[in-house]
């Protein structure tokens, strides 16, 4: 039986062949087939979901929609001297992992990758991916990570981005990326199993209100349109083209539509229709929200997390903690009610100023980045670091290595950006606990918390 591998790649070049690949087994060699198409054994998963098995001529193939333990034809469509990447022609032998779809645009569209790997292997790759980039990258060796499940494995999205297009002749396409040209939209009315019910559904009654051409939207060729799930309704925000459009015709039009903005290039945002003020409620707590306010978009599998990352804070009465990266404050607000003294680094305004409403004692907010504000934020008992994609400017992890506490929490949402800041933090912090969370099924991603302790006492002063 197939083993959900991991083909991570470094830092530097994450399409370069890993080193692991070049140890597969030899039964997982390729044979040509008489149309010059090879046929492969998959018998892993790459980071992105792509299945990977091995050509003749030892190079590894990346190959989208297959699943370990499938025999497959493909056609190398893009070939280097270590890998290649291939299209699947023909499904020889299915695995036994392998589901039918359930989205009727999953064959071309690219925003889920997994949808044809049954959720619980889904789930099991996901923890040998963390598994295998800390290894890899970090150099550090952890048990098999376990992966809390989504409650819901299908309509768990609060914000869905689609991008629209307008052709000649009046056409307008709009929906995501192209799994294999990226530069096409594949268009996307009912049918997309992402989005929680109530943003699936303006998202077909906005298709229909916003008339021939679109409209009613701002003009231009190219446009982003986020709908993101609030407390009152649903809300709009168009990042792209000019003018405003009919905003208050899409309003009357798309129920539960409440607000309409713009997002400027230079990241303003301005109301063009609908309510100036909106909440979102998370772990019983209702917070003003911006309309490109950043709230994890999976809430129920969001909500577990949280409550691990609290738990494995284990804080104390007058315990001194910083929550870097805090957004709207969400862990900073409940361990201040829980007694510390809590110091939030945020460097967005509208989380910022959510953070610092109705702010518990003990929770304060310091705006600006990071990197500028770490190092009067410390010492402290404990860090939380909760980075974008890109993790930790290196002026982070520096800090916190000549005067960081004795506990570190990070959260992050890519195990290679995670696996390189802990790399950095070896000579200080070494890892105690792994537990990773499925925010996105039936795509690539996992969320992944890593507890770690001090082993170096700090620096002495001369």
């Amino acid at each position: 039986m197939a083993v959900f591998g991991l083909a991570v790649a470094d830092l530097t070049d994450r399409a370069e062949m890993p080193a692991a690949d070049a140890e597969a087994p030899a039964e997982d060699s390729a044979t040509p087939s008489e149309a010059g198409e090879p046929t492969v054994q998959i018998r892993a998963l790459s980071s992105d979901g792509a299945g990977v098995g091995k050509l003749a001529d030892g190079r590894v193939i990346f190959v989208p929609r297959t699943a370990p333990g499938d025999t497959v034809r493909v056609r190398i469509t893009h070939g280097k001297p270590r890998w290649a990447r291939g299209k699947l022609r023909e499904l020889i032998v299915p695995s036994p992992y392998r589901v039918a779809p359930a989205c009727p645009y999953y064959e071309e569209c690219g925003g889920c990758t997994l949808q044809h790997v049954a959720y619980p292997q889904q789930l099991h790759w996901k923890g040998d991916t963390v598994r295998e980039a800390l290894r890899r990258i970090a150099g550090v060796d952890v048990a098999l990570p376990e992966v809390v499940p989504s409650p819901r494995e299908r309509g768990y999205r609060s914000r869905m981005t689609f991008t629209l297009i307008r052709l000649p002749g009046g056409r307008v396409v709009a929906g995501l990326h192209h799994l294999a040209v990226p530069h096409r939209i594949v268009d996307v009315d009912e049918g997309c199993i992402l989005p929680e019910p109530a943003v699936a559904s303006a998202w077909t009654a906005l298709r229909k209100a916003w008339g021939e051409g679109a409209r009613r939207l701002p003009s231009g060729r190219k446009l982003r349109l986020t709908l993101r799930a609030v407390d009152e309704g649903v809300i709009l925000v168009v990042q792209g083209g000019q003018g405003p459009g009919r905003p208050d015709i899409l309003l009357r039009e798309v129920e539960g539509l409440v607000a309409v903005w713009a997002d400027t290039p230079k990241g303003a945002k301005r109301l063009l229709a609908g309510l100036k003020h909106v909440h979102d409620t998370r772990f019983e707590e209702t917070l003003p929200t911006g309309p490109t306010t950043f709230l994890q978009v999976n809430r129920e599998a969001s909500e577990a997390l949280h409550r691990w990352v609290v738990e494995q804070a284990r804080v104390s009465a007058g315990e001194r903690v910083v929550d870097a990266y805090c957004g709207v404050g969400l862990y900073g607000r409940e361990l201040a009610r829980l007694g510390a003294h809590v110091v939030g680094l945020e460097r967005d305004p509208d989380a910022t100023r959510s953070a610092r409403t109705a702010a518990p004692e003990g929770f304060t907010v310091l705006a600006g980045a990071v990197e500028d504000r770490m190092a009067e934020a410390l010492p402290a008992d404990l860090v939380i670091l909760n980075p974008p994609r890109t993790g930790v400017d290196a002026r982070v992890t520096e800090a916190l290595q000549v005067a960081g506490p004795p506990r570190l929490i990070y959260a992050s949402c890519d195990p290679a950006t995670l696996a390189r800041d802990i790399g950095r933090l070896s000579s200080s912090y070494e890892v105690e606990e792994v537990r990773a969370f499925d925010l996105f099924p039936q795509t690539a991603h996992v969320e992944v918390v890593v507890v770690l302790k001090r082993t170096a006492a700090e620096p002495q002063s001369e």
